[in-house]
């Protein structure tokens, strides 16, 4: 092999490292920051802002939407994450979480970054829109402070209560277009509400052992897994009936219907079959259905306000 070839291989070899390197460095990010959770919960205040504006979002507000949002999320998520590092080592589902594993040198630093992350979405919304800035800040202050630390380790109304931080993102959308008390806003906004124990609890039922060890005491850990499934039963009943109803909403109306109608069914079918056998495949199947079922709704609001 002569030195030119070798040079080659050894540049090769150099940029595949930093490729793999660079990829486990993003990846972790995305785990971090539980991207794919800012995701929806932006998705959310969208649905909000064009309930509001009946579709005649602007441009600046979509972007005030977008950069806040995920600011704020994905700082609150991170400092969850912080909080928690010791607990998620000890279940099985969050284990590999990089706080968890100590994939950073100092993780304060996260916790630091993080918390700047929620201050700026706050003080870049609060010229714009004090309402939203309040908005965004309540979310993160349940999530972490009144979720996180207080209610998590004591009582299984952890849900109940911090599930107020997910209507806190559709609040926002109303608010970054100056209408948040627009009664299709607050319909969504409940909707979200009853829609977070549905989906927390059907996958705390499928992991309860984790949560056990965890000493979490999330409801499946609490009660039995048959009266786990029927609350979360009861909760996806009060789902169905704010999702039907949004359809008064006259920005709404038969077309939305069309879609979260037969969704709505979709829901309820598998909430019926996590009670009749309340085992880890059905409850973690609710779980991805109610994440594909919020989807659908809030599909359902983009396509009928905007066209």
């Amino acid at each position: 092999m002569d030195a030119k070839t070798r040079v080659s291989g050894g540049i090769t070899w150099k940029l595949e490292r930093a490729r793999i390197i660079a990829g486990e460095f993003l990846g972790r990010l995305v785990v971090l920051f539980k991207l794919r959770v800012v995701v929806l919960l932006v998705l959310a205040s969208l649905g909000g802002a064009l309930l509001a504006s009946r579709g005649a979002l602007t441009l600046g507000q979509f972007f005030m939407l977008l950069i806040t949002g995920t600011l704020s999320s994905a700082g609150a998520s991170a400092v969850n994450q912080y909080i928690e590092r010791d607990r998620d080592g000890r279940m099985t589902r969050t284990r590999l979480r990089p706080l968890a594993v100590g994939a950073f040198v100092r993780p304060e630093t996260t916790l630091e970054v993080s918390v700047v992350l929620v201050i700026l979405a706050v003080m870049i919304a609060l010229p714009f829109s004090v309402s939203l800035a309040i908005f965004l800040a309540a979310g993160a202050v349940i999530y972490i402070w009144v979720y996180t630390l207080w209610l998590k380790p004591r009582t299984w109304l952890n849900i109940i209560i911090g599930g107020a931080a997910g209507s806190c993102a559709v609040l926002s959308g109303g608010a970054a277009v100056g209408n948040w008390s627009e009664p299709g806003v607050l319909a969504l906004a409940l909707l979200i509400y009853a829609w977070t124990p549905t989906h927390f609890w059907s996958l705390a039922l499928a992991y309860r052992d984790d949560y056990a060890r965890a000493g979490v005491p999330m409801l499946p850990v609490v009660v039995s897994a048959r009266t786990s499934a029927n609350w979360i039963t009861f909760h996806t009943a009060m789902i169905a009936l704010i999702a039907l109803l949004m359809g008064l909403h006259p920005a709404l109306g038969w077309y939305y219907l069309l879609i979260t109608a037969p969704a709505t069914l979709w829901l309820g079918w598998h909430s019926l079959r996590l009670v009749q056998n309340p085992d880890h495949g059905r409850a973690l199947k609710l779980f991805k259905v109610s994440n594909m079922y919020l989807g659908l709704v809030l599909m359902a609001i983009y396509l009928v306000t905007l066209f």
